[in-house]
């Protein structure tokens, strides 16, 4: 076992933050930054991030046996960058140097068997076991924060679990190892010529395993929004024993085994490796952006195109606040970035009608600029302009936060989906709960912002953005007050009607909604699965349900 240099054979992450440890900020970025903390009274100021020495450890309670010693890790910064995930509050903990509860060890298993046998050893020692993959989450999914009924806890990190390791290019299908990062999964299926398309923000530092267990929202806006559109067969690791479901286009035979894995959180099992369904990339592109003036006028528009049968690969509609978080407006209209793709067609007509959908509800567009990005095959024209500006910013936005949590300002986010016809009264009820709980918690007007990420027929998946500054400025204070937003937050889009959660998962932030949303039936029928699968309750206890046989409930930072 090795207690002091990291086991981790991928480059070094900042424990503290997101990204990898020498990530900075370029000029555009740091002027993009300074504009959001400008708003909450804030400046841009440079401050010491927490350093691995400076903060105190307990001792690891436990000690694996000797044939599985070699794969653990006790080293400092291997447990604290297992300790939690990316959310706001798991970055104000680092920088107060007061972290979530750690791991008492950290694993990283070679191949399947070895994630067996830690399984095996964990049961019999009652030692609890958290699985991770990239560490993006943002609900406390993989925080050690387990009760005190237990030993010792142990994170089982899959890093070294990520091949491609079969390609069926006649069914256009890949079976891939659940540790593989998106750049890592992707590189490898380049070579084929073939593409997963599943982008989520979180894709540089997030897993598909993570994105199975989680139910994570990716790149398309409409038809292919979740990775459960991709998912064909799965692999699950359970102490009781391995589930493996069988490849196949469609079953209607009995309730669908991967739909029990699929969102389960690591609470039933690991996810080893999974078949998805691939792609050829695509050839062909469309992009625009309109501006509206009047935002309900523009959500109308988007529910047209949403309901129009023409499937848009983006169609992200940022009210006029966002645009300002996004820098990419200047608050004063609302933003739709619309995109479609194909590896076989051409686009105009698809564009086409959408502009005109658009136009219909006094959208504005530059119509040269869209001519632009169809201009041909493999054109880079899409990476351009407004739209090209909003993906850039989109996959860099979780960079931003980072030096803002230093000098406590909340940067925080809430996402959830509700129906067509109540979204009107939902939007506004939720931003002003928000709004006031901002106001009580720190004595300021709320910075508070929405864009939709995802789209359906039926309704569309608002994602809110809040900003807010803590009355003395300290982290400390600023933490307090985002656990009353926090909550706010989560009883405000339940109470209205949306869900807990889109694509963000339950974790243990967002288990008091899950409950109240869930029927209490169905948690029992999922408790007892997990009793089969899980008899001894020592996967990532408090996520999602207690275990039959303990009572942990959810002991995240919400509640401790």
């Amino acid at each position: 076992m090795n207690a002091n240099a990291s086991l981790s054979r991928r480059p070094p992450r900042r424990f503290w933050g997101w990204g990898l440890a020498d990530a900075a900020l370029d000029q555009r970025e740091r002027a993009i930054v300074q504009a959001m903390l400008a708003g909450v009274g804030t400046q841009f100021e440079d401050k010491p991030a927490p350093r691995v020495e400076e903060i105190d450890l307990p001792l690891p309670r436990v000690t694996p046996p000797a044939t599985l010693a070699a794969c653990f890790s006790a080293s400092p910064l291997d447990r604290l960058n297992h300790s939690a995930g990316k959310s706001y509050a798991d970055c104000a903990r680092m920088w107060l140097r007061r972290p979530p509860s750690a791991p008492d060890l950290v694993a990283y298993p070679e191949d399947e068997q070895a994630i067996v046998d830690i399984l095996d050893w964990a049961q019999a020692r009652n030692v609890a076991v958290i699985p991770y993959g990239g560490g993006s989450s943002v609900c406390g999914g993989v925080e050690a924060a387990v009760g005190s009924g237990f030993a010792g806890t142990v994170s089982i990190d899959l890093e070294r679990l990520n091949r491609v390791l079969e390609v069926d290019p006649i069914s256009r299908a890949a079976r891939i190892q659940a540790g593989a990062l998106g750049p890592e999964l992707a590189a490898q299926l380049k070579a084929h010529r073939l593409t997963l398309r599943h982008f989520p923000q979180s894709f540089e530092f997030s897993s598909l395993g993570g994105w199975i267990a989680t139910r994570a929202g990716g790149h398309y806006a409409t038809l292919y929004t979740h990775i459960d559109d991709f998912v064909e067969a799965t692999r699950l690791v359970t102490p009781a024993g391995v589930m493996q479901t069988r490849r196949l286009p469609g079953s209607g035979a009995g309730p669908a085994p991967d739909r029990l894995v699929i969102g389960s959180e690591g609470t039933l099992g690991i996810v080893t490796e999974a078949w998805v369904r691939v792609q050829v990339p695509p050839r062909f592109r469309a992009s625009a952006s309109a501006q509206f003036d009047d935002y309900f006028a523009a959500v109308a528009c988007t529910r047209a195109l949403a309901q129009s049968g023409l499937h848009p690969s983006n169609c992200r509609l940022l009210d006029p606040a966002e645009t300002i978080f996004a820098g990419v407006g200047g608050g004063r209209t609302a933003m739709l970035v619309l995109a479609f793709e194909s590896d076989d067609h051409p686009l105009q007509s698809w564009m086409a009608r959408a502009l005109e959908i658009v136009s219909s509800y006094s959208g504005r567009y530059d119509a040269e600029a869209v001519a632009r990005s169809m201009s041909s095959a493999d054109s880079v024209e899409h990476r351009t302009g407004a739209a090209g500006a909003w993906r850039d910013a989109f996959m860099r936005m979780p960079y931003w936060r980072d030096p803002a949590v230093g000098l406590g300002v909340i940067m925080d986010t809430f996402e959830t989906a509700i129906t067509w016809d109540r979204f009107e009264t939902f939007y506004q009820s939720v931003k002003e709960d928000v709004s006031r709980a901002i106001m009580r918690a720190t004595g300021q007007k709320a910075r508070l912002s929405c864009r939709f990420t995802h789209l359906y027929p039926d309704g569309p998946a608002p994602y809110f953005t809040l900003a807010a500054r803590a009355a003395d400025g300290s982290v400390a204070s600023a933490l307090a007050a985002w656990r009353d937003i926090k909550l706010a937050a989560n009883e405000a889009v339940v109470a209205h009607g949306g869900t807990i959660t889109h694509h963000h998962a339950v974790g243990r932030d967002h288990r008091s909604g899950y409950e109240r949303e869930v029927d209490p039936l169905f948690r029992q029928m999922l408790a007892a699965a997990k009793q089969v699968a899980d008899p001894q309750g020592i996967l990532n206890p408090g996520v999602l349900i207690d275990p039959v046989n303990r009572q942990i409930g959810a002991t995240g930072v919400l509640t401790g």
